[in-house]
């Protein structure tokens, strides 16, 4: 019988059932298991009742604490002309006995000052008499309060805070939040009643809905938009860039692709191209309402039944790096990683494992990492932990001598069990799995409940047990589907842990890993806000067309906004066998990301396509090895300032308006741009922003603007910042056996330009070096060098 081999499960009863490749995968917006939650809907529903935050009804400028009344309303309906309208209104208590309950209930406000850069602004709904202690998406568990660096004043009808790069206001009646950037411009405010008074759109301002099905509330947080106002962010979506004008759900979700609106990797941070960010401090489902609904009202519908907000205002960079002081920077993974990962689904014995590190090397294709997927099992997808024997009679001595050429080992798993699998019973028996309301299963299938902290334990036990074989990184695959009514170890249901569940997942498996073998690394396909300290994620199940690529990178490129450092892709895509032509273009835009993988549907291995294609994609990969001290320069400055490695051009140039328009190229790092080609052509329209930029292939010069450029020899765009000194190393066939200690300085420089820099960190290094060379004669001598006897420079004036 032939063996399936898919990227993924497509649930419709539980885990158990696996869909054959040409089943259809879940419905998008079908209420069907797992189908992500739309919050919004509960602020729409006219048999729920409404509060207004209305006015500041006391406040202390001390602790910046105090409380707001908020007015009750409901949905009133009027027919007029054929149309039902539907509207707000005023209602009274409808509660006996009537001497027991707030009509217009007072509830608690904060501000707070994390930092002179950062606001965090909190309301409830009610009283917290069950408060999280810690948050697992803070870095240190709690956010810091820095007072003193904002300077308090009292100003008619309100209150006011300053500090050298911002301003806040808190206005009594109406109620408002408003912030400024230093030169009084207005960011963002908070919405009240009043603000809609001009229109006969029912748009809902800052409130809490109580639903009349259980009297559970959730938050409204609603912000105003200015004019021409871009939103950026939310994770990996691979919906447009701009998020403005859209309405995004974040809720884990097996996407079953990466052309839909669902996300693998939902972020609850966004930024604005007026210079702030926010970061909605929950994991309970979130539904944001860019001004889809209303175009000058961003509506932040929060499942919790508080709202938690954290402002950052600044330059992306600014953000970024306050983002991500809060949440955790990247960890710097190793060198190997940066490597060429080869993968298929997927390798099904040593001998496969083997033969494939042979003809690696031998059709010389620079490697450093073989994975195997769901087959190194007994029975292939059956996660146990162990090796089939019949498969793999000495895994341990495999991947001992895989190692001496050169290779790292990865090794697929996931956190869900069937009940076939030989684990299930112990799982059970020791109580590690996420339990129903009854206490028995929500699905056929045992899901680890990783808010146990004995599950962690027996978790990384079983990773443990492999790496002492010699295992070097896991694909932490799925984790999207935490059971949203599960009752979890932590207390909370599944509507509070489903959306941690990935961060939890990533953290574990981080862990023992950095444990067991000294450096932090996975391979994950899920995340939530903090993932970004677990490095690194790839994105998910791609098509194998031309719009799956190009949507690829729109994902990339909005969870590096999300304060991911480091991603991956599935290079050619992964659904079916990849078309050489497109296989061909997709290659080098692998390349030019952080990390690199070909991964999916057989064949993948370069040496099965085409002698030209083989060629191309050699080329490729040399000239990404060749780039390696550029590359692990560019990542480890990347996780020290929390800023991704594939960027969006507005990063480096917030101030070029053009910058903010462009998603089908990016910087990688602060000094490459690159132009993936996402049809079959051999030119593309480029935009550069401001300054010289010169054609890392073909060595033409471009100034600023839009131009129409012939792709290289490998079929991509790329261009190098006029000034740029790129660190290149001789190439070998795997990380190991590259020589740090003499390296070429490769000089872009226009005629014009008299020096140049270069940033350089070695592999043994403590910190990024910036080497600066002068323009001498007919080339460009070092004048710096801080790593002056551990390597020697050699400059190469490129024109």
């Amino acid at each position: 019988m032939k063996k399936i081999q898919i990227a993924s499960l497509s649930l419709f009863m539980g885990f158990g059932l696996l869909l054959s490749p040409k089943a259809s995968a879940q419905i998008q917006n079908a209420d069907v298991l797992n189908a992500p939650i739309d919050i919004s809907k509960d602020f729409q529903n006219y048999l729920n009742t409404f509060y207004f935050a209305d006015e500041l009804t006391a406040f202390d400028p001390a602790t910046g604490k105090g409380t707001i009344k908020y007015l009750r309303y409901n949905y009133k309906t009027r027919q007029a002309f054929n149309n039902m309208m539907m509207k707000p209104d005023v209602v009274e208590a409808n509660e006996f006995p009537t001497t027991e309950y707030q009509a217009s209930p007072e509830l608690p406000f904060q501000i707070q000052f994390v930092s002179d850069r950062t606001i965090r602004i909190k309301t409830t709904s009610g009283p917290q008499f069950h408060p999280e202690k810690e948050s697992l998406m803070l870095i240190n568990g709690v956010a810091p309060n820095h007072p003193e660096l904002w300077k308090y004043a009292k100003i008619e009808g309100g209150h006011s805070y300053t500090s050298k790069h911002g301003k806040v206001e808190i206005l009594t009646k109406p109620w408002h939040v408003k912030i400024y950037d230093e030169t009084g411009k207005l960011l963002t405010s908070t919405l009240h009643d009043s603000d809609f008074k001009n229109t006969y759109t029912p748009t809902l301002p800052f409130s809490y809905v109580r639903r009349n099905s259980d009297y559970s509330r959730s938050m409204g947080a609603a912000f105003s938009l200015e004019p021409d106002e871009k939103i950026f962010g939310c994770g990996e979506s691979f919906t447009q860039f701009n998020k403005r004008g859209q309405k995004v759900v974040l809720w884990a979700d097996d996407a079953n692709g990466i052309q839909n609106e669902t996300m693998y990797k939902p972020v609850p941070f966004y930024m604005s191209s007026r210079g702030y960010g926010v970061f909605m401090h929950h994991s309970t489902p979130i539904t944001v309402d860019f001004g889809r609904y209303y175009s000058s009202a961003n509506e932040m519908y929060i499942g919790d039944d508080e709202a938690d907000l954290f402002f950052f205002i600044g330059e992306p960079k600014d953000i970024l790096d306050q983002y991500t002081d809060l949440t955790g920077k990247a960890a710097m993974p190793p060198l190997w990683s940066f490597g060429f990962w080869m993968s298929r689904i997927t390798y099904f014995s040593e001998k496969e494992g083997r033969d494939v590190a042979r003809d690696l090397r031998k059709y010389k294709i620079p490697t450093d990492v073989i994975h195997f997927d769901t087959g190194w099992f007994d029975v292939d997808w059956r996660n146990n932990y162990e090796f089939a024997k019949a498969r793999f009679p000495d895994a341990e001595k495999m991947m001992t001598d895989l190692k001496k050429d050169g290779f790292q080992v990865c090794l697929w798993q996931l956190p869900y069990f069937s009940p076939k699998n030989t684990l299930f019973n112990e799982i059970m028996d020791k109580n590690l799995a996420v339990r129903d309301r009854k206490g028995n299963l929500p699905y056929e299938d045992a899901v680890l409940d990783f808010s146990n902290p004995e599950t962690v334990t027996w978790y990384q036990a079983k990773l443990k047990h492999l790496f002492d074989q010699g295992v070097a990184v896991f694909k932490v695959d799925f984790g999207e589907a935490a059971p949203p009514d599960g009752i979890y170890h932590s207390g909370r249901t599944g509507f509070y842990e489903h959306n941690l569940y990935p961060l939890r997942y990533n953290k574990a498996v981080a862990e023992i890993t950095q444990k067991e073998k000294g450096y932090t690394l996975i391979w994950a396909r899920s995340t939530w806000a903090g993932s970004q300290r677990y490095p690194l994620h790839w994105g998910g199940d791609a098509e194998t067309t031309n719009g799956a690529m190009s949507a690829e990178l729109r994902g990339g490129l909005s969870l590096g906004l999300s304060g991911f450092s480091f991603w991956s892709h599935d290079v050619g895509g992964f659904a079916t066998k990849s078309p050489e032509n497109l296989y061909r273009r997709w290659a080098p835009f692998g390349m030019f990301t952080s990390h690199v993988r070909s991964h999916g549907e057989p064949p993948r291995e370069p040496w099965l396509y085409s002698k030209d294609f083989l060629e191309g994609f050699r080329k490729a990969d040399n000239m990404r090895y060749e780039l390696m001290p550029y590359i692990y320069a560019q990542a480890k400055e990347s996780s020290q300032k929390g800023l991704p490695m594939m960027r969006a051009l507005f990063v480096e140039y917030p101030n070029d308006p053009g910058a903010w328009l462009v998603d089908n190229e990016y910087l990688f790092g602060s000094s490459m741009l690159v132009a993936p080609l996402f049809e079959e052509v051999t030119e593309r329209d480029v935009y550069l922003p401001e300054g010289t930029w010169i054609d890392y292939q073909t060595k033409k010069v471009y100034q600023s603007g839009w131009h129409k450029i012939k792709a290289g020899e490998v079929p991509i765009v790329v261009l190098v910042k006029d000034g740029t000194a790129l660190p290149h190393i001789a190439l070998a066939q795997s990380t190991k056996d590259m020589d740090w200690s003499k390296l070429t300085l490769k000089v872009y420089a226009s005629d014009k330009t008299t020096s140049a820099t270069a940033k350089v960190f070695l592999p043994d290094g403590d910190a990024v070096q910036e080497i600066k060379v002068t323009k001498s004669g007919s080339n460009f001598d070092v004048t710096s060098n801080p790593l002056q006897g551990k390597t020697t420079l050699k400059t190469e004036w490129i024109k």
